[in-house]
């Protein structure tokens, strides 16, 4: 089986604790080899504010358990990462939460950071890009850069739960959002939320 790498970037919007749950399903993922994780200088900030911890990396790597072998953490102030390169072999780029800023700055190929670079190389070489934006309203300028991501080739997946599962917990809503984001790469972990015509088997369990 050959198995992916995926980058996993962490930005300054709430909602940190989906990207716990889904580094931890990419870790016990099988199909997974490597991650490489990036968290912004503002998703530092997040994270402490979110999980009471401290901003520093060692922090903030142990307060999302990212902390098998299989993860490397970046710093994104180090324009000089391996995700610079369209050479370093990465199959698939999850930004979640992904703050309207960074959108802004990805749609315009403004590499602020190595999180937008990364970002930059996916598009270029045609790779998988998902940027699960976390921001309502939405004004006209996220609009338009959703817009100018989508038509260079990445998929806009908003931080959106969906309720006919009949989710009881803030949990069930995590964790399905992350299976659904799982599905779309191609890294399918249950047939749970699956509508079969009639119903999904979680809503069963729920109803």
């Amino acid at each position: 089986m050959t198995q992916q790498n995926v980058t996993v970037a962490v930005t300054g919007a709430g909602g940190t604790g989906v990207a716990k749950a889904l580094l931890a399903a990419l870790q016990q993922d099988d199909r997974i080899g490597h991650i490489d994780l990036l968290v912004s200088a503002n998703g530092r900030k997040l994270v402490a504010f979110e999980f009471q911890t401290a901003e520093d990396p060692d922090s903030v790597v142990r307060a999302l358990e990212a902390t098998s072998h299989k993860v490397r953490f970046l710093d994104p102030a180090d324009m000089s990462g391996p995700v610079t390169s369209g050479s370093y072999p990465t199959d698939a780029m999850i930004i979640l939460p992904c703050a309207a800023g960074v959108l802004g700055r990805i749609a315009h190929g403004h590499t602020e950071s190595l999180v937008e670079r990364a970002a930059d190389v996916m598009l270029k070489q045609r790779r998988r890009l998902v940027l699960c934006l976390r921001e309502a309203p939405l004004n006209l300028i996220h609009l338009r850069n959703m817009v100018a991501v989508t038509e260079a080739g990445a998929t806009v997946y908003p931080m959106i739960p969906t309720y006919y599962n009949v989710p009881e917990t803030l949990a069930q809503l995590r964790d399905e959002f992350v299976e659904r984001v799982l599905q779309f790469l191609g890294l399918p972990g249950t047939d749970r939320y699956q509508w079969d015509g009639t119903d999904t088997a979680a809503r069963r369990a729920h109803a």
